[in-house]
């Protein structure tokens, strides 16, 4: 359910209300009974048919209120998240669902954190994770995230292939048999042949050459500024982005209700909504579910895919 102080209990108790996800899989919510039931009291819902594991990491709550950063919600919304990974590593659960948590509050609570991806990676024992953001009309994978703009620029090409195999996989579980993949330029106009950096061509070009050489349509680098109005048309099916905001941008400004970061790289099906805890509207009943919706039908979807795919 993220924060506890955010808007996920109330996304999540909205998605569990809605009678059209309810068939889609068993779904079991993770967190703080109190917090959830204060959750119901504000939207006014009482989702029937979902299971609860009251996690009760927030101790006492006297002083709890919603939209207010807290160390103590920090600590409870990463250990929800620990749970909830420990069910789908222990196979009692085919995928997690997350809702938002605030990496301010969680590093208040003295634990050094830099994301959802990178936390459920450690936790699975994954050496290598990607971000991947899907929406009905454009899907991006981002070949870094949190790190520093001059830190993404240093891309080793083995990265760059393996974020297109990765890419490629997720796109197949999503079910698109043979992804069309195109790949960002890191530099403006894709290097201009040079005139605006060598990275293109000499980290970018190769790694593209050698996913062809495994039987992955794709191709680029292509330019940033163009490439994904083009796979927004339909020309693509993923797009690889080489940073950040490069990836996001165009994917939040297409869709951002309907947008569903989903993590790859990872042995356990993870999807989450693409918005924040907005503490400005929490505990109001202001809350958009659009995207917890829509991050619960890619997650069934996926966990089908999968358990179909197993001999």
């Amino acid at each position: 359910m993220g924060d506890p102080a955010g808007i996920g209990p109330e996304v999540v108790v909205q998605a569990a209300a809605d009678p059209q996800l309810v068939p889609l899989a068993r779904w079991i919510i993770v967190g703080d009974a109190r917090v959830l039931d204060m959750a119901q009291r504000v939207t006014g819902l009482n989702p029937s048919g979902v299971e609860l594991r009251d996690v009760a990491a927030l101790g006492r709550m006297d002083d709890f209120v919603f939209g207010r950063l807290d160390a103590r919600c920090g600590a409870a919304a990463v250990e929800y998240v620990r749970v909830a990974t420990e069910m789908c590593l222990s196979g009692e659960a085919d995928g997690i669902v997350t809702a938002p948590l605030n990496k301010e509050a969680v590093t208040l609570s003295g634990r050094r954190f830099s994301g959802h991806t990178e936390y459920i990676a450690e936790l699975c024992g994954a050496a290598e994770s990607r971000m991947l953001l899907w929406c009905e009309k454009l899907a991006t994978i981002h070949v870094t995230t949190h790190v520093a703009l001059r830190k993404a620029c240093d891309l080793p090409s083995s990265r760059v292939l393996r974020t297109i195999e990765l890419g490629d996989e997720a796109m197949r579980l999503l079910g698109c048999a043979r992804p069309r993949i195109a790949v960002c330029g890191l530099n403006p106009h894709a290097g201009e042949h040079g005139l605006f950096g060598d990275e293109d061509a000499r980290v970018i070009a190769p790694a593209i050459e050698a996913a062809r050489m495994q039987g992955i349509e794709c191709s680029g680098p292509h330019a940033g500024d163009t490439i994904f109005l083009l796979a927004s048309r339909g020309a693509y099916d993923l797009v690889v982005a080489m940073y950040h905001d490069q990836g996001h941008i165009p994917m939040k400004l297409i869709d951002f209700e309907g947008t569903v970061n989903i993590s790859v790289g990872i042995p356990i099906i993870r999807t989450s909504v693409d918005h924040g805890t907005a503490f400005d509207i929490a505990g109001k009943n202001r809350a958009d579910a659009r995207s917890m919706k829509q991050a619960m039908r890619v997650a069934a979807r996926m966990a089908a895919s999968r358990r179909a795919a197993r001999p």
